[in-house]
């Protein structure tokens, strides 16, 4: 499975995985958006259409997950994850994307990030939880910054609960609802878009101020 079908088909794919799981899914979940989060080398992994698929799981009558502890886990997931990314933009800083060429590494995230960062300062901490990629990078660039921990720490707890709970009830309200389960991966695919639709439109800001 690719990403792209991992991100469209990621009801399925927690369906199936779940059951073979059995309660281990918790320890996987867990670590999923631990990384999303935390590490600045894998922003492609499913954030917000995860979130919004495992609520929608929470009201299946066999098998359910359990929206308490979900919640509770996940938010501690992202948590640490911002976190362990603050602390590794503190040290290693933008020495880690000196290397334009890199594919792991790519600046361009960072800049977007930076930009983002700059434009909303300290509130970007919660804004980015909702934005795929710029979430990941937020955190390292307020490292870079050296931002009082204390802080980003206040700023990381609100952003970290506003953006588990959200996702996770609208999923549980309103994901098992018979038109939005038929036609689930187009849902997904709106939810993903409207999370990346401030990317775009940063983008096009500053290609359009470099253009005047």
């Amino acid at each position: 499975m690719n990403i792209l079908d991992l991100l469209l088909h990621t009801d399925q794919f927690l369906s199936q995985t779940s059951t073979a799981m059995g309660p281990w899914i918790y320890v996987v979940l867990f670590l999923i958006v631990f990384c999303e989060t935390g590490l600045v080398v894998t922003p492609f992994l499913p954030g917000d259409s995860l979130l919004f698929a495992l609520g929608a799981m929470t009201t299946l009558q066999e098998g359910a997950l359990d929206i308490g502890l979900l919640s509770f886990l996940l938010f501690i997931a992202a948590l640490l994850g911002d976190n362990l990314n603050y602390m590794v933009g503190r040290k290693l800083g933008e020495s880690l994307f000196m290397n334009e060429n890199s594919r792991i590494f790519k600046k361009r995230h960072l800049i977007s990030a930076q930009a983002f960062y700059e434009k909303w300062g300290v509130r970007a901490i919660v804004l980015a939880r909702f934005i795929p990629i710029v979430r990941t990078f937020v955190p390292f660039v307020a490292g870079i910054g050296k931002m009082q921990y204390q802080k980003f720490f206040s700023f990381s707890v609100l952003g970290a609960v506003a953006w588990i709970q959200i996702f996770l009830w609208a999923g549980r309200i309103f994901g098992n609802i018979p038109a939005v389960k038929t036609n689930f991966h187009i849902v997904i695919f709106g939810v993903i878009g409207i999370s990346v639709l401030p990317i775009v439109i940063g983008f096009w800001k500053i290609r359009k101020s470099h253009q005047i």
